[in-house]
């Protein structure tokens, strides 16, 4: 037998309903709805909100139906959810694709002052000012430095 029953169970769902509102659950249909995506939600790795004694996922999902840890949505109110999740998502995504842009900018700046470097320290190992015109010739042949004229 299953504990609480689904009058029970539909009863703290629709404890919240104002007078005169439909009720949130009328049916165990929907009380099995409702606990079933929930299970799923939890085997994915979502994380109870409550302390339950049996380590089974619909279990959980049940104890936290009885104790008003989870709110059924109406499909109304599922709508609006869905839609402030996508504003949510749209956000995220455009402030990883700044994040994203940010490093590899700073990437490219980081690899130009390398190649800068890379430079500086070639132009100190050359041993006369001969072999110096050779090198910057050779990197402004290669387009990586501008020619300095001392």
């Amino acid at each position: 037998m299953l504990h609480p029953s689904y009058t029970d169970l539909v009863s703290v769902i629709n404890s919240e309903v104002e007078k005169g509102e439909a009720p949130v659950v009328n049916s165990r249909y929907s009380v099995v709805l409702a606990t079933a995506k929930r299970t799923n939600q939890l085997i994915d790795g979502a994380e109870p909100m409550v302390d339950s004694t049996s380590p089974k996922p619909l279990s959980v999902a049940i104890n936290e139906m009885y104790q008003s840890k989870i709110k059924i949505l109406t499909e109304d109110e599922c709508k609006v959810e869905e839609v402030r999740m996508q504003k949510e998502l749209k956000l995220r995504e455009e402030a990883l694709a700044k994040e994203m842009e940010d490093a590899a900018r700073l990437a490219e700046e980081e690899n130009e002052e390398e190649d800068d470097e890379d430079l500086l320290d070639t132009l100190e190992g050359a041993s006369d000012e001969e072999e110096e015109k050779d090198v910057l010739e050779d990197a402004s042949d290669e387009g990586e430095a501008d020619v300095w004229e001392e």
